[in-house]
């Protein structure tokens, strides 16, 4: 049969691209069809050539009405019929439906794209019932499954509204599907037979880099768009309100970005994606709503601002990168307090999409903690095999960038296998882990096995240390995941052997990114973009203390110890460039700042230090409304809680917003809320112990007073001190 004619003379192009010979082919010849082909790799020509080449209608049933869109303009954009390919769905209204079914029954419509809502309509059944249909393509494959991450219910439905129309040939399609996926696709649609064509999920050209997220991941980002200016790039981030706020501050540091959800009126999204295709934008801050129907070939970044909800979605998102083949960075920010974020969000649904949920969360920390190649570890979820040491993109990552040590790990594997075969292959890696430290728990308990001579047989060493384990003979398949209980770890052969005839095991240790390690983590980082300069921290705490007995006050009133560090972090020789270090506002700039600037312009001069200018990153000024009705009021001499209920604020959160209003040198009145408080001797006693305090610290006043005064009390004294004797 020869494919390559026609494929000339509609597409133009003279040989087909990876599988898709093979596929067309199988369609063609009537089979039923399912494709697994990562984006950009041709996939949407499997089924639209097919189509023209076939008599009758393809039905292309697809989720999302953008790429609908898209994709009739491309095939009418190669015929000289308009008619050619329509869309059915929502949007049309009663004469536009007329021609589609006029266009339909004359042979003229080739490729009919319609939402899986529009399918079930009734009157839509009936009229395609009447027709000649070819065969029914199913886009977006993976949202037929539960184990999906984009999956529709209405989905679940097509295969019974397929056999009320006609008993046709079923294509399916999808850019990302695990075995698990897979499995569940072919069942609910009833075509097990189906030919299987599965292209390689290896993106060579792609770099992934996970670090860990901290409160200055704003400022990261900027420092790491400004060193890609004038080039295209896309920021994922998982709220509306997280988008408009990261799009402000790259909008204010002078980056062209623009907001990109699903809270946006339709003409300002159609806007908003046109300048990102146009090149009128640099950057594109999205919830996931974004980029499923945007072909631009030269997006050079991805980032995560947060950590998706899966695997299948993070490979999706990053698949939008380097489409052209040339340089794409995937660079994802993690943290675990996310993780347990999404896990609360899930707490509302049904108890089966729970476990769904949390089973693909933990393939996503295992993936951002891993310190193993991370091209390995993610084309291992896919199913598919990677030669770390010479495969295509080996050494792009950031693991194999900087390599962490390795361990011999021989014995522990082994002890880790029999666990798994001694409990008779039925728990998840969690349970399995549990069992190594000894952990009671009631499933546990349930199957006694916290009476078995292994239980605690590795408590030695930590639950994170036998998980990063677990995550490593997975990948090199001594044990795998049962695909009908979902997580549930099993021995391969290969770990079967493994037990009778154990071999050298070299582990890495996993990165860890709890709270305490990941200042290490900053400090390293920094150290290529500049640390904190420690000599020139206890330049200026000197400076600070000599000040500070000039003027009668403690250290801490003049500047404390973090607009210290930022000093010394961004080297600030002007006024201007003062105000913009942490906790130093224009009224602390002029009051104390002379001296200190003198002392850095001196400073940089002596040690030929380069100033970072990109670490000079503004805020949006969100708040700076707030802070203004705050010194209004006070001015006003209105009760605080009167002032904090009409800005819906707890009272703790009112006072944090006063303490930032005062620490940055801007006066702040609120004495006649003290007076209210705490009568003249209280207040007194109070401001004497912080004049002679060495630090400003709450907890060190709360231990002084012994309960005397509680938080509220002492911060707000604390807020009056500083007002008087600082700013």
């Amino acid at each position: 049969m020869d494919l390559y004619s026609p494929l000339k003379k509609f597409f133009g192009f003279n040989k087909f691209k990876g599988l898709q010979e093979q596929v067309v082919k199988s369609i063609v010849e009537n089979n039923n069809t399912f494709v697994i082909m990562p984006t950009g790799g041709g996939k949407s020509l499997c089924y639209q050539l097919p189509a023209l080449m076939s008599e009758g209608t393809a039905i292309v049933v697809s989720p999302l009405i953008a790429l609908m869109k898209n994709q009739v303009d491309a095939i009418r954009g190669i015929s000289e019929h308009n008619g050619v390919a329509h869309v059915l769905n929502s949007s049309l209204n009663k004469t536009e439906i007329a021609q589609v079914k006029h266009d339909i029954s004359n042979g003229i419509t080739k490729l009919l794209y319609v939402a899986p809502e529009s399918l079930i309509k009734e009157e839509y059944v009936a009229f395609l019932k009447t027709q000649k249909i070819s065969f029914v393509a199913i886009d977006e494959a993976h949202c037929i499954s539960e184990w999906g991450h984009d999956f529709r219910p209405e989905y679940r439905n097509l295969k019974h509204i397929i056999k009320a129309i006609d008993n046709v040939p079923i294509i399916c399609l999808t850019a990302t599907a695990t075995e698990k996926v897979q499995e569940d696709i072919l069942k609910t649609l009833g075509i097990s037979n189906a030919n299987k064509f599965k292209a390689s999920f290896n993106r060579a050209n792609l770099f992934y880099e996970v670090r860990p997220k901290t409160n200055d991941v704003q400022k990261d980002i900027i420092r790491f768009v400004k060193q890609r200016m004038g080039k295209s790039g896309i920021i994922y981030c998982l709220s509306r309100k997280k988008v408009d706020e990261v799009a402000q501050v790259l909008q204010v540091n002078g980056i062209k970005a623009v907001p990109y959800h699903a809270g946006l009126d339709a003409k300002t999204r159609v806007k908003h994606q046109d300048m990102f295709l146009m090149e009128d934008c640099d950057v594109v801050v999205a919830t996931i709503a974004f980029g499923m129907g945007i072909d631009k070939p030269d997006v050079r970044f991805v980032i995560h601002h947060d950590i998706p909800k899966s695997l299948e979605s993070y490979y999706q998102e990053t698949g939008r990168a380097g489409r052209d083949d040339g340089e794409g960075y995937c660079l994802a920010f993690y943290a675990y307090k996310d993780i347990e974020k999404l896990e609360k969000f899930m707490a509302s649904k049904p108890v089966a999409e729970q476990e769904i949920g949390h089973a693909l969360l933990q393939e996503v920390v295992g993936y951002a903690e891993t310190s193993m190649n991370r091209r390995k570890y993610l084309l291992h979820y896919f199913g598919e095999e990677f030669d770390a040491e010479n495969g295509d993109g080996a050494a792009m990552d950031d693991n194999s960038v900087n390599p962490k040590k390795k361990h011999e790990a021989k014995d522990d594997v082994k002890l880790l296998l029999e666990v798994i075969k001694n409990t008779l292959q039925k728990y998840k890696a969690k349970e399995v882990v549990n069992t190594i430290i000894g952990k009671e728990n009631a499933l546990l308990n349930s199957h006694k096995t916290h009476l078995q001579p292994f239980f605690g047989i590795g408590k030695g060493k930590s639950f994170l240390y036998w998980m990063a384990l677990v995550r490593q003979i997975l990948v090199v398949n001594l044990i795998k995941k049962e695909i009908e209980q979902y997580g549930v770890v099993k021995l391969t052969e290969k770990g079967q052997e493994f037990i009778s005839n154990p071999r050298s095991f070299m582990m890495t240790e996993d990165h860890s990114y709890n709270e305490e390690s990941d200042n290490s983590i900053i400090t390293n980082a920094k150290s290529t973009g500049g640390a904190t300069d420690e000599k020139l921290v206890k330049i200026l705490k000197d400076l600070r203390k000599s000040v500070a007995t000039k003027q009668g006050v403690p250290p801490f009133a003049v500047f404390q110890d973090p607009s210290i560090d930022d000093m010394a972090l961004k080297y600030p020789i002007t006024l201007g460039e003062l105000s913009t270090v942490h906790g130093v506002g224009e009224g602390k700039a002029k009051k104390f700042g002379k001296e200190f600037i003198k002392l850095i312009c001196d400073y940089v001069e002596e040690n030929n230090i380069l100033r970072p200018d990109d670490l000079i990153v503004k805020s949006t000024g969100t708040n700076s409304g707030l802070k203004l009705f705050i010194i209004q009021n006070t001015d006003k001499k209105i009760p605080l809680e009167d002032i904090s209920q009409s800005k819906g604020l707890t009272m703790s959160e009112l006072i944090k917003e006063m303490e930032v209003i005062i620490f940055s040198g801007t006066k702040l009145n609120i004495d006649y809320c003290l007076d209210d408080l705490l009568d003249e001797d209280q207040q007194e006693e109070i401001y004497d112990y912080f004049m002679e305090a060495d630090s400003d610290k709450i907890q060190d006043a709360l231990d002084e007073f012994d309960g005397d005064y509680d938080d509220e009390e002492l911060r707000l004294m604390r807020i009056k001190f500083i007002n008087e004797v600082a700013n």
